[in-house]
């Protein structure tokens, strides 16, 4: 029985060294192994367990890296074990298949959103003329998909995120902070419906999924079952259903956990080898 595992890639399983510092900032040091370059810097990085961890696990199920990061953004990363015939990036608004995105996908999402939500150009005008130049020190358009913003965290005004979701909400959209983004995106463009379109193809019978952020909840509500790490937005928020498992694991280890979780999860439904981590 093929097993469908969508994870989200950044403080899920893969960290920043930003992320590092903010979700275990007084553990020992594990070895890490980077997994993302840019601009000739390293940038993201995952236990070397955690890399072995993946490995099996890609033998052994179908891994869909599941991000809201743009194409060209998910491109960058590099992560181990076998290359994934699918993923899922823009937060499911392309579906990349052996690393290009399906043009069927895409159009069925953006006639989706042109019907459902109040159009891009609105909300990007609206963080133009509305966000303090204080706190922002970066405007972004992604995949001509959704906007967000990047923020100096410490400066930022989180009452003013508070009354960006009231606005974005009645327009249709939905309001993520994460990290240094605030990201507005619309509600019909979800990671869990492209999910549920490799599950299609792939005859999946059986969905696993793992997330930490507000951008996660559909896909670990869709999911079979889900997994969150003990931080991120929906840790501080406290969220939690009956399909989910809440871990008490941060950071850099999260990720390490959620694999391996994964992998048991993956075993007891006997669709992969005995893994070997």
């Amino acid at each position: 029985m093929p097993v469908l595992v969508a994870s989200d890639l950044d403080r899920t399983l893969i960290y920043s060294a930003a992320a590092l510092a903010l979700t275990m900032p007084d553990a020992r040091a594990p070895r890490l192994l980077c997994v993302e370059v840019h601009e000739s810097k390293p940038l993201s990085y995952m236990t070397e367990t955690a890399a072995g961890l993946l490995t099996d696990l890609g033998d052994a199920a179908v891994f869909v890296p599941t991000t809201t990061r743009t194409r060209k953004q998910y491109q960058r990363i590099n992560l181990p074990g076998p290359e994934p015939t699918y993923a899922i990036c823009a937060n499911g608004g392309h579906l990349m298949v052996d690393g290009v995105s399906d043009p069927d996908w895409h159009a069925q999402v953006t006639a989706r959103l042109a019907d459902q939500c109040a159009p891009l150009a609105e909300v990007q005008e609206h963080l133009l003329r509305a966000a303090d130049p204080v706190w922002v020190r970066k405007h972004r358009v992604a995949d001509d998909l959704f906007a967000y913003l990047v923020v100096e965290r410490e400066l930022l005004d989180e009452d003013w995120v508070k009354e960006l979701a009231v606005w974005a909400e009645n327009r249709g959209w939905t309001v993520s902070l994460q990290g240094r983004k605030i990201y507005a995106v619309p509600k019909p463009l979800t990671k869990s419906a492209a999910m549920r379109e490799v599950a299609r193809r792939t005859g999946a019978e059986l969905t696993l999924a793992a997330g930490d952020s507000l951008l996660d909840t559909d896909l670990l509500l869709a999911a079979d079952r889900g997994w969150r790490p003990g931080h991120g937005e929906l840790a501080d928020t406290g969220f939690a259903a009956p399909s989910i498992r809440v871990l008490p694991d941060r950071g850099v280890l999260a990720g390490e956990r959620i694999l391996r979780e994964f992998l048991g999860a993956v075993r007891g439904a006997g669709a992969g080898p005995e893994p070997g981590a």
